[in-house]
Formats: C-alpha cells, structure tokens, sequence
C-alpha cells in the first residue's frame, strides 16, 4: 500500500469550499540537530489550498493545528506536469528547429518561448489539475 505524504500545519484562512493551510517544507537534513549550522539546510513556508466538501468548512477554524495528507502518486503526477512535460516539449521543439535550419539562438529562443503556451494552458486547467491532484485535512492527534 501507498504511503501517505503528510505535513503538519496551521489552517489560516477559511473560504467556501476551500481551507488555506500554512505548512513549512523542510528538506531531509532540516530537522537534523545541526541544521542551524549547515548551508544545505533548507526549510520554508508554504499555502496549500485545500478543497473541503461544502458545509464542512464549519469543522475547522483559523489557527487550528492540521495535519495535511496526499498520496505519494500525486507528488510524481505534480512533477510530470511541473517539470517533465514542460522538458520534453522544450526538447521536441529544439529538435524540430535545429532540423528546419534555424540557428541556435533563434531555436532556444522558441524552446523557452514555448514554455509561455505550456503554463498558460496549466493555469486554464487548474481547476481539473485540483480535482486529480488533491489534499486532504485531518485533525492533528494530540498528545
């Protein structure tokens, strides 16, 4: 079975349908004891968007602590759509341009141009990319 990805946070804020969790992204090293010392060691904040069934939103309240899960598969669907398709469309278009005799300035040109389509095109498809591509909130156990 599928291990879940899970994060601690704090919910900020509260819309219809929608909760607004702050959770801090930590690299591996960041909770090491020596991490303060370290130049690798990384850790930072982030919002993450969470869909919440309409009505449900009366369960949590801002500044509640939540522990906010996904499943491992949508880590590696976010990074196709992220980063692989945007790489190998740059690398399809460089090949198409460098074979119809442009030069290579004018081919890495389009190859970053055609990135502009790419994200624009996620962006109209947010909301069906949300629906694939989901979180979900549970209360934090207390100790």
């Amino acid at each position: 079975m599928e291990k879940p990805i899970r994060h601690d946070g704090i919910i900020e804020t509260i819309e219809r349908g929608h909760v607004q969790v702050r959770i801090m992204q930590t690299s591996a090293c960041a909770g090491c004891k020596v991490a303060s010392r370290c130049a690798t060691a990384e850790a930072r904040e982030k919002l993450i968007d969470v869909a919440v069934a309409t009505g449900q939103e009366s369960r949590w309240h801002v500044g509640q602590q939540v522990v906010v899960t996904t499943q491992s598969s949508m880590a590696g669907k976010a990074l196709m759509l992220g980063f692989g398709l945007p790489l190998v469309l740059m690398l399809l278009v460089m090949v198409a341009a460098t074979a119809a005799g442009c030069s290579e300035g004018a081919a890495a040109l389009m190859m970053l141009g055609s990135l502009v389509p790419y994200y624009m095109i996620i962006g109209l498809l947010r909301n069906r990319i949300a629906r694939v591509i989901s979180f979900q909130l549970e209360e934090q156990e207390k100790n």
